[in-house]
């Protein structure tokens, strides 16, 4: 019990250090005056209702799209590695999964093929039901992974347009009465 005390006290206290700002102070001479650096505001785009819904749209119609718009660049490749590598691990499946289907057929047929006296006919059938089920996951994923690529054009979007900025803060209380009671608690400031 005491050591989570412990790392709950010590959480706190790491939060509290690094949400306190402090400002530079310079050391001048008697008469000197120094203008305080200019803060430069960040620019946050205005507010757009259809932003998201436009981004979202875009990557419906070309994956990779809505992340053009909103300025992710970076998140294309990525978009289209995992459309890529759930493509290719159909495409594979598909091949294997008509390899056995037809060395079974021929098999069934009376014909040679491929696998003849190394595999049984049972082994060819669940080799054929293996790759089918690998190819049904294939398309899942590849679906999921479009799907995920519109949703994060969509929640990017949404997100360019939070306003973050020095006036929310977060920061630890600690609070001790009188009696020597301690109380813990987090508080949140909003200032306008």
């Amino acid at each position: 019990m005491q050591n989570k005390t412990f790392l709950f006290f010590s959480f706190l206290i790491l939060i509290g250090f690094s949400g306190w700002a402090q400002k530079d102070s310079l050391l001048v001479e008697p008469g000197v005056i120094v203008q305080e650096p200019i803060q430069k505001e960040k620019k946050y785009e205005p507010y757009n209702a259809l932003a998201p819904s436009k981004a979202a749209f875009y990557s419906a119609i070309l994956p990779g799209l809505g992340q053009a718009y909103n300025g992710s660049w970076w998140k294309i490749p990525i978009a289209y590695g995992g459309l890529g590598t759930g493509i290719y691990f159909y495409l594979d499946n598909d091949k294997q999964y008509d390899r056995y289907r037809d060395a079974y057929k021929n098999r069934i047929s009376d014909r040679p093929d491929e696998f003849q006296g190394r595999i049984s006919t049972d082994a060819l059938i669940r080799a054929q039901q293996f790759y089918q089920k690998n190819k049904e996951i294939s398309i899942l994923v590849t679906v999921g992974i479009y799907v995920l690529n519109i949703v994060d054009a969509n929640v990017e979007a949404h997100l360019r347009q939070f306003n973050v900025n020095d006036d929310l803060t977060f920061k630890p209380n600690l609070d001790q009465d009188f009696i020597g009671n301690t109380n813990y608690g987090l508080s949140l400031n909003f200032n306008f």
